[in-house]
């Protein structure tokens, strides 16, 4: 059947239809129905046979010609079936007009489906704004007039006012971008004369010029673009028509209002006409705002363009035209819209394009500048992964037809960004391409025309280049020398036998290079040395190169360059690669590498390899006390007499910082390795004399050997484990890898991780032992005596966890926490005791918490937070802390801390190198004698009775330490020491156990 014949046919059919509805009025309801059931089988046998993208819209328009056709039967059937069926005529009139809604949601489909993702704008405002007049006419003219005097149902003010949303969809769909296809003036030219038949009371004929453009809409052709994007691009200018069609739509409502004011009558519904010419009003200002803004952009883009096409004038490469491109689309498009841009340029390869490549560029050809929004998964893989965020991508060829070089396509630019942004930037993209193209070729053009000009002065770069370049004939002759060779050799070698300029030493192997080129063997760029006429040796790099079989050589090409001063620096930079910079001692690299050695001879040979790990004791009081000059003289002596104590064959290295290592090989004794540790010890001994003053490097080894391991990894553990036992044992001291010391490592770092755990979950106790009067036995104070709440072990004492904890920095934590409890414990005692018998509480500090910053601040805070008075804390430090000159910070503190109020006593006093000489140095209030002197004093109470009395003198407050009998006690009491503390008043107590303790107390005195 001929493409066109159905469509002629059901028009013919609906024309029949017509004529016999204007013959035959008893018919009107069945002729209406067959017309309308008619229109959508049209429609639908339409839809199946162009197979639309979308079907949505045709299926709702087959759906309002039938509602259509049956509501309208329906209402109008004879009166014998409405007198009977009372609801049948309000039925049919509802299904009349349910038929305008269904119909608007098809145009809106079809709007919808045209525009795609874009916003068109000012068609919407134009569709508003030209319905809002002729709603304006239809109520001035038709309804108003009509308002007293409304028909059954109100049908015929209904079906005008359903009209106008039909009407503005259809003005929306008319004025899309683009060309509105056949299918589309089809439903247009059906909806307007549907309209002007409503508002002049012949509804059934309108009815019947939709039902026939309906069908018709459907069974041409075209029917298939109503529901495919328009690729015009949304514009905010109007044509000469559209434009005069606003105005008409903007002179409605002052038209009216003239007419009807000669008329001499009343506007029916003053309100609602008042209402639209403002809303008619809002829209024309709308609208031109648009068009400003239009022009705004319009404007800017201009000058973008136009500033581009400068940047790309003066364009020197393709990197500068890509960054001139990226400008420009920034510059087109508003600031806050993420926006990519990827520019490809087409080369030359070898390769053949893969078939999808292939009919993409052809795609790029036939379409010339032309810009298309393309998925950006369907462009090129390098663009793509580029442009992934973005779900379309702008693809504009870049194609000059009269390319001097042959094939048009330049290259492609591609702009990534959202797909209105995109639509709007079409134009703009393709003059910007076109520019870019002519660019790019300019360049090209530019580029050739330099290296035709660059072989112009190809002899001259010869004649003037640096290295030597020479011509060898087969007996090894020079026949050519390019003028270098002047300044290399101090002569010209010409007509001399390349080997004889050689070094004689390496001339056998030039030869023998020379035969392997000769041979076929690829190039070869080896070293030889030479000497010049002036007698001075010299490195030459030298590259060989087969040109026998080219006419214009007809022999060996060699190229020599003077690399003496290269491979000097090579050498250096190899030498600091693998020593260290300030000894000149070798670096861990190097030592790793002599090690594995070392146990390979070893291996083959039996002998046995020593590895001794070196670590200055106290180093960094040096550098911080006398500055890092100084401590970097003392290790470059330490370094030099390190490595003075070892033999020829012997490694020393260092490692980094203060820790240094020796390597011993070929001894067959475990002691001979042992002997080289004790004459490091011996030659570290002597003072070393620095710019600040004599200083005495004191160090700790840990040494192992390799009948306890053959591994080099393992023999630095076991090193560094046994270092790790030597700095624990003391100072100036070696300890050899044991095979139980691993067990006591594992154990201490299981025991670490525990500790670090409990530090985190507040695993942690504090138990309390008073300090107690001698003479009457009263608690004056308590001591806060921390113990760990361990899972598996119960209850551990201190000296079992407070190293590990030194040693890891987590005594700082744990020593906040005590604090902290502690202070809360006093200040519920001083609620809870009577005003006059609140005891203090000694708080046991280290010397890593006064080091950390804020220490202080912290102590304050805390005495604020709990409310309780500095004079009820006592702070007690260990008597090391008096022996180091490098404190004066932390003794600062501690003045400040005493200055608060706080109290502060030296615990374990007589137990270290102090004196009681250095009390009066420091701000120091009480001295706890340690508890061996107690023990002692029984047979040699001279020493206690001294400290007691010296103390006195001083005025400090003296505190005796484990008294556990009421023989010491009396002791203690003759020798006038006011307070003690230990077993013989109490075992540590929990904080409710003070309270009843003192209550207790209390109760006896």
């Amino acid at each position: 059947m001929p493409t066109r014949w159905p469509a002629t046919l059901f028009g013919g059919w609906i024309v029949i239809l017509g004529v016999a509805h204007a013959l035959e009025p008893a018919l009107h309801g069945g002729l209406i129905l067959v017309a309308g059931l008619s229109a959508a089988a049209a429609v639908v046998f339409g839809t199946y046979r162009s197979q639309p993208d979308d079907r949505l819209p045709w299926w709702l328009l087959a759906g309002a010609t039938a509602l259509s056709g049956l509501g309208a039967s329906i209402s109008g059937a004879p009166s014998f079936l409405t007198d009977r069926l009372l609801w049948l005529e309000p039925f049919g009139a509802i299904l009349l007009l349910a038929s305008y809604p269904v119909l608007a949601v098809a145009l809106a489909v079809f709007v919808s489906r045209r525009t795609g993702a874009s916003r068109d704008v000012p068609g919407l405002l134009d569709a508003l704004i030209v319905t809002s007049g002729v709603a304006l006419l239809i109520w001035t003219f038709v309804v108003g007039p009509r308002m007293s005097s409304l028909t059954t149902f109100g049908l015929d003010l209904a079906l005008p006012l359903a009209d106008l949303l039909c009407l503005g969809l259809l003005i929306r769909l008319a004025t899309l971008p683009g060309r509105l296809v056949a299918s589309g003036y089809w439903l247009g030219a059906g909806t307007g004369v549907m309209l002007i038949a409503d508002v002049a009371g012949a509804s059934a004929y309108g009815q019947l010029a939709l039902y026939a453009t309906a069908g018709m809409a459907a069974l041409i052709p075209s029917m298939a673009e109503l529901t495919r994007e328009s690729t015009a691009p949304v514009v905010e200018s109007t044509s000469h028509g559209r434009l005069a069609l606003l105005v008409v739509a903007a002179l409605v409502a002052p038209t009216v209002l003239l007419v009807k004011l000669f008329q001499g009558s009343q506007v029916a519904g003053l309100f609602l006409v008042a209402l639209l010419s403002l809303l008619m009003l809002m829209l024309v200002l709308a609208r031109m705002s648009g068009i400003m803004t239009s022009h705004r952009q319009a404007v800017t883009r201009e000058r973008a363009l136009r500033e581009a096409s400068a940047a790309l004038v003066s364009a020197a490469d393709a990197e500068t035209v890509g960054l001139a491109v990226r400008t420009a689309v920034a510059q087109l498009l508003p600031g806050d819209v993420p926006h990519g841009v990827v520019l490809a340029i087409s080369i030359t390869q070898v390769e053949p394009l893969s078939p999808e490549a292939a009919a993409q560029a052809a795609v790029d050809r036939a379409t010339g500048t032309a810009a298309r929004l393309v998925q950006t998964r369907d462009v090129d893989w390098a663009v793509a992964v580029r442009l992934t965020q973005f779900a379309e991508t702008l693809r504009c060829p870049m194609v000059l037809q009269d390319r001097p070089t042959g094939d048009p396509l330049v290259g492609v630019l591609h702009v990534g960004a959202p797909g209105a942004a995109l639509r709007e930037l079409r134009r703009s993209v393709e003059v910007l391409a076109g520019q870019v193209a002519l660019a790019l070729e300019r360049i090209a053009l530019s580029y050739e025309v330099n290296q035709r000009n660059s072989e112009a002065y190809f002899r001259t770069l010869i004649l003037n280049t640096a290295d030597v370049i020479t011509i060898i004939e087969e007996d090894d002759r020079i026949r050519y020398v390019s003028p270098s060779a002047l300044g290399v050799f101090g002569a010209d070698p010409t007509g001399v036998r390349l080997p004889d300029v050689i070094h004689e030493g390496d001339r056998a192997r030039l030869v023998e290079v020379l035969a392997a080129v000769r041979d076929g063997d690829p190039a070869q760029q080896v070293d030889f040395r030479a000497v010049n006429a002036r007698g001075t040796e010299l490195l030459l790099e030298l590259h060989c190169r087969d040109l026998r079989a080219d006419r214009s050589v007809a022999g060996l090409v060699v190229t020599m360059r003077d690399v003496t001063e290269q491979r000097k620096l090579e050498q250096e930079l190899i030498h600091q690669a693998f020593h260290d910079a300030m000894t000149g001692l070798a670096n861990r690299v190097l030592f790793a590498d002599r090690l594995k050695h070392a146990l390979a001879r070893g291996a083959r040979d039996g002998s046995v390899v020593g590895v001794l790990f070196i670590d200055l004791d106290d180093f960094k009081i040096v550098n911080d006390t006398l500055g890092h000059a100084v401590g970097d003289q003392l290790l470059i002596e330490v370094a030099h007499r390190i490595a003075g104590s070892l033999r020829a064959d012997d490694t020393a290295a260092r490692l980094g910082g203060d820790e240094f290592a020796a390597l011993v090989e070929n001894v067959n004794d475990p002691g001979a390795v042992e002997e080289t540790a004790t004459r490091i010890l011996a030659a570290l001994a002597p003072p070393i004399a620095t710019d600040a003053k004599t200083l005495h490097a004191v160090a700790s080894i840990g040494i192992t050997t390799t009948l306890e391991a053959s591994d080099s990894d393992e023999l630095l553990r076991q090193a560094d484990l046994a270092l790790y036992v030597a700095k624990g044992a003391g100072k100036n001291q070696w300890r050899r890898y044991q095979r139980h010391l691993h067990d006591e490592m594992v154990e201490r770092l299981e025991l670490r991780s525990a500790l670090d755990h409990a530090v985190n979950e507040g695993h942690f106790l504090l138990h309390y032992q008073p300090i107690v009067d001698l003479t009457d036995g009263a608690a004056v104070g308590f001591e806060a005596l921390v113990r760990w709440a361990h899972p598996n072990r119960g209850v551990v004492t201190p000296d079992q966890f407070i190293e590990v904890a030194e040693e890891s920095g987590l005594i700082v934590p744990m020593g906040r926490w005590v604090l902290e409890e502690a202070l809360h414990t006093v200040a519920d005692w001083r609620r809870i005791l009577p005003s006059g018998r609140s005891p203090y509480v000694a708080v046991n500090v280290s010397v890593r918490q006064f080091r950390e910053a804020g220490f202080v601040e912290h102590v304050r805070n805390a005495l604020h937070r709990t409310g309780v008075p500095p004079e009820s804390l006592m702070l007690e430090i260990t008597e090391t802390l008096l022996m180091k000159d490098d404190e004066q910070r932390v003794w600062a503190d501690l003045s400040t801390l005493r200055e608060m109020g706080i109290r502060i006593a030296i615990d374990d006093f007589g137990t270290g190198y102090s004196s009681l000489g250095y009390l009066r140095q420091h701000p120091i209030d009480v001295v706890k004698i340690d508890k061996s002197f107690i023990d002692d004093m029984p047979s040699s109470p001279q020493l206690v009775g001294g400290i007691v009395s010296l103390a006195r003198s001083l005025q400090l407050t003296v505190v005796a330490e484990g008294i556990e009998d009421v023989t010491r006690r009396d002791l203690l009491v003759q020798m006038g020491c006011p307070l003690g503390q230990g077993f013989l008043f109490s075992s540590p107590l929990s904080s409710t156990e003070v309270l009843a303790w003192m209550t207790g107390a209390v109760a006896a005195v």
